[in-house]
C-alpha cells in the first residue's frame, strides 16, 4: 500500500505548514496554488489576501506583530511569478 504524500497545509494559528514546519504557503504549497488556480489569478490573489488577513489576525491573538513588508512577501510576493503572458495575435 502506498501513502498519499501529507499536503501542505496551514496550521493555524502560527501558520505553518502542517507538513514541512515552514512558513506558510511553503514553496511546495506555492506550486500546488499555481497548479489549483491556474488561469485564475485573480482568484488567487483574493484567496491568499483573504488567508494574509486571517495570518495578521491570527499572529495579533498570538501577541506578536507581524511585520507587513515580511507577510505581504510571503502570501502575495510570489504571485507574478505565476503570470502567465497573454499571447499576441500579430495577425
Amino acid at each position: 500500500m502506498t501513502r498519499r504524500p501529507r499536503p501542505h497545509q496551514p496550521m493555524r494559528p502560527a501558520w505553518l505548514c502542517r507538513n514541512c514546519a515552514a512558513p506558510w504557503p511553503c514553496a511546495p504549497a506555492q506550486l500546488h496554488l499555481a497548479t489549483e488556480f491556474y488561469g485564475h489569478s485573480i482568484a488567487l490573489a483574493f484567496y491568499l489576501a483573504a488567508n494574509m488577513q486571517d495570518a495578521v489576525d491570527d499572529l495579533y491573538s498570538l501577541g506578536v506583530r507581524p511585520d507587513p513588508r515580511a507577510l505581504h512577501a510571503r502570501f502575495l510576493g510570489w504571485l507574478s511569478l505565476t503570470r502567465r503572458p497573454r499571447r499576441v495575435d500579430l495577425r
